[in-house]
């Protein structure tokens, strides 16, 4: 598209500056807090960004300012336009890992932050020691929110689909094993699916729901399976397991380190499980930001290496 630069020249960048702001905090007070200018300054401009789009851009409501539609379509444009101002005029080519200082707020679930976090922060300390890091557990309902909203990076782990500005790289594929206490249910590998279901199971849910992919697959052959406890922590299931005559299905890398470092047993799990996909999301506006795009790199690279200690990439199911 040929730009129109009379028309362009009377659209001051700044407002765009303010916009996302406006859009990331939902108030005027922390818009102009975060921009460094006074609130009656930042008022003004919202008052000529509407005027701008003809748009009320944000409206009041009792849980704060509330972005209209036309905002959150414009959320996404402006802060990769933004984005690509900065590259710009910061000349980021020579980006060096060594001095960088930069925090990233990194979302997961806690069996992905305790198998690839330890390799990512060794990697860190080792070639980029101003880097920190931001943990957070992954929320999928909010995930596409909080990126939009500068809140989080990253996030890794099963996502829903986003909008065209997000983006998502896949780190690896995984399937399921069965995982127990062979001692406590007197089972030896490879199980029957009449023994998987003689023992009530144990299940991760980070949705608070008693139910989960193999109970769906277990469905499609007219068959249940008996919960004996449901919780969201993924790294407490295999002390469960140890303790009592119980059964629990996870990705596979994960079950088998835990399986090697407390003496449980592995089995594959006799009902078919469809392999999952782990991936990677982030806002479009980061695609060209020198850091960001290095971090990626790197976080592609450390989930393809080899699983060689105890605990080592995965997720339950």
């Amino acid at each position: 598209m040929t730009i129109d630069h009379v028309d362009l020249a009377r659209v001051d960048l700044n407002l765009l500056v303010a916009l996302d702001a406006l859009l990331t905090e939902r108030s005027v007070t922390r818009a102009a807090a975060r921009i460094g200018i006074g609130q009656s300054a930042m008022s003004s401009s919202l008052g000529r960004l509407r005027g701008l789009f003809d748009d009320e851009l944000l409206t009041r409501s009792p849980e704060g300012m509330r972005p209209t539609p036309r905002a959150m379509a414009l959320a996404g444009p402006v802060r990769a336009a933004l984005r690509q101002v900065q590259a710009l005029v910061r000349r980021d080519d020579a980006f060096d890992p060594a001095t960088v200082e930069r925090v990233f707020t990194l979302a997961m679930p806690d069996s992905i932050e305790v198998l690839l976090g330890p390799r990512l922060l060794a990697f860190l300390r080792e070639t980029a020691p101003g880097v920190r890091l931001l943990l957070r557990s992954v929320d999928r309902d909010r995930i596409l929110p909080d990126l939009d909203a500068d809140r989080v990076d990253l996030g890794l782990g099963l996502f829903p689909d986003g909008q065209a500005h997000h983006k998502r790289r896949l780190l690896y594929r995984e399937h399921y094993l069965c995982m127990f206490n062979a001692a406590l249910v007197g089972l030896e590998p490879p199980i029957s699916l009449d023994d998987y279901l003689r023992f009530p199971h144990v299940l991760t849910s980070l949705k608070e729901t008693a139910h989960g992919v193999v109970d769906d697959a277990l469905a499609l052959i007219g068959r249940r399976r008996t919960l004996a406890v449901t919780t969201p922590r993924f790294l407490a299931v295999p002390f469960l397991v140890r303790s009592a005559p119980v059964l629990t299905t996870m990705h596979a890398r994960l079950a088998t380190s835990f399986a090697a470092a407390l003496g449980l047993a592995v089995s594959p799990a006799p009902v078919a499980l469809d392999e999952v996909a782990i991936s990677m999301l982030w806002h479009a506006s980061y695609d060209d930001d020198p850091a960001h795009r290095w971090l990626r790199r790197t976080l592609v690279r450390l989930a393809a290496e080899p699983d060689d200690d105890p605990l080592a990439l995965g997720a339950p199911g």
